[in-house]
């Protein structure tokens, strides 16, 4: 990298903590006052940076452009998908992708079918059962608490299953819990002899973008076999979180 460009660079970091005058983006760089103002004249001209009336130096609203721009560029179905296929390759099942889109809807937008002959009659673009599928209880666990309860009470808690979750003071139990250990699960609340195993995918602000899970039927492997899982499932989830927020890899 050239060192007008890191020297350029280096300041975007000390503005983000707050304004700064040219003396003190000098000292930042360790370079002289007019070689500082160059450069902030430079960024200035492309928006990147703003001048204030008292002379201090601000991010400027180009940047924060390019930065929206950026993240709604985002494909996280895109970044996901190979790693959700690696995932039905070690483990042979169902694998889903979904999202909380406007309001009360949780939909899957990827899924990856079992190598096995019984299969799941999801589909892409399909809303989940909200109140009991696991990929709902991590996308809705991370709202702000007042949120999640209005959430809840608007619920109708159909009885799926003998282990549907019953009423709304159950539910916001249940997301307490899942928001406090960092994954969920489906153990048979929409159809009885269906397992689900989901963890979630966090975005470069640290909310829950997405979640992704696996599923199997009784017949293929128990509850307790599928939970084993876990771990695998969390590194699949972190690794397409590093990849969307664009933190660097890390061994897993």
């Amino acid at each position: 990298m050239s060192q007008t460009v890191d020297r350029a660079l280096r300041i975007l970091p000390l503005l983000a903590e707050g304004p700064a005058n040219l003396a003190e983006v000098a000292a930042h760089l360790d370079v002289h006052k007019s070689t500082a103002l160059r450069l902030l004249h430079t960024l200035h001209e492309h928006g990147m940076v703003y001048r204030q009336d008292d002379q201090r130096y601000r991010l400027g609203a180009r940047l924060f452009g390019l930065a929206q721009q950026a993240m709604e560029s985002l494909d996280v179905r895109g970044i996901a998908h190979p790693h959700l296929v690696a995932l039905n390759a070690r483990t042979g099942h169902t694998v889903h992708l979904a999202v909380h889109e406007e309001g009360e809807v949780v939909v899957y937008i990827d899924k990856v079918e079992s190598r096995y002959p019984v299969r799941m009659y999801s589909r892409i673009g399909k809303p989940v059962a909200i109140t009991v599928a696991a990929v709902a209880k991590l996308l809705l666990a991370d709202l702000p608490e007042a949120e999640r309860r209005a959430f809840a009470e608007l619920q109708d808690y159909p009885r799926y299953t003998a282990k549907s979750t019953p009423d709304a003071d159950a539910y916001l139990a249940e997301l307490a819990r899942v928001r406090e250990q960092g994954w969920a699960t489906d153990l048979g609340g929409h159809e009885e002899s269906i397992n689900c195993l989901a963890a979630p995918i966090h975005g470069a602000d640290g909310r829950v973008a997405a979640a992704c899970s696996i599923s199997a039927p009784n017949v293929v492997v128990s509850a307790d076999d599928l939970l084993k899982l876990r771990p695998l499932v969390l590194r699949t989830a972190e690794a397409i979180s590093r990849e969307l927020s664009g933190k660097e890899e890390e061994d897993v």
